[in-house]
């Protein structure tokens, strides 16, 4: 069953009097529950394109179905909710907020929703990233492996349909990234997640079930 299913999509930006086209005509589906690498050269499309399957941009032409809603069919108020219930991030500089806990900054998403954890749920994920003694620290008290597990804690707390990482390892040592790396894959799998990761990495793009390469936004 695929999770996301995109039609023919472009999108180009203005620059100046140039026409840059980061997305060029691209068909791709992605299954339910699988682990997939998006790899490229900088420029090429990765973050144009996750960013289109996040609802972040809208298409020049074309269309992105996540979970089987079409995101072109939805104002601002209904992607913003849907960022929110479906879709999980994981950034590579972590986006922790520093005045908030561990345990807050996890949960944080679902406080903007007006919801609680799920107690269960919170407890075997935070057990899982070895986070269940740092749960009252802030997060320049913890290592940057411990901040970023923190992260992939907070993009899963929503039980989201798809997990989006942009560079989850970017600014690791390889010992580091193939920890990160087993652990984003570690944790999609427990949890039945989709897991789409952009990245230079060919280490952590090994992990993956499948990998798609971009070039001037196509699909080689």
């Amino acid at each position: 069953m695929d999770i996301v299913e995109i039609r023919h999509l472009k999108k180009y930006f203005q620059d100046g009097s140039q026409v840059v086209k980061a997305l060029d005509g691209i068909d791709l589906t992605i299954e339910k529950g699988k682990f997939t690498a998006i790899v490229g050269a900088s420029g090429s499309g990765k973050t144009t394109l996750l960013n289109s399957i996040a609802g972040l941009y809208e298409p020049t032409e074309g269309t992105v179905l996540v979970d089987g809603l079409d995101l072109s069919k939805m104002d601002e108020e209904q992607l913003t909710v849907f960022r929110r219930r479906k879709i999980g991030f994981v950034f590579q500089g972590y986006n922790l907020v520093p005045e908030l806990t561990i345990r807050e900054n996890i949960i944080f998403p679902l406080a903007l929703d007006d919801s609680r954890p799920d107690a269960d749920y919170f407890s075997r994920l935070v057990q899982l990233l070895g986070l269940d003694d740092h749960l009252d620290d802030y997060p320049h008290m913890l290592s940057g492996g411990a901040q970023q597990c923190t992260a992939i804690a907070r993009a899963l707390i929503t039980k989201p349909s798809i997990v989006l990482a942009d560079e989850p390892t970017g600014s690791f040592d390889m010992k580091t990234t193939q920890n990160v790396a087993g652990l984003l894959k570690m944790t999609a799998t427990t949890f039945h997640q989709t897991l789409v990761v952009i990245t230079h990495n060919l280490d952590l793009a090994q992990l993956a079930d499948r990998v798609i390469r971009l070039q001037d936004g196509k699909i080689l």
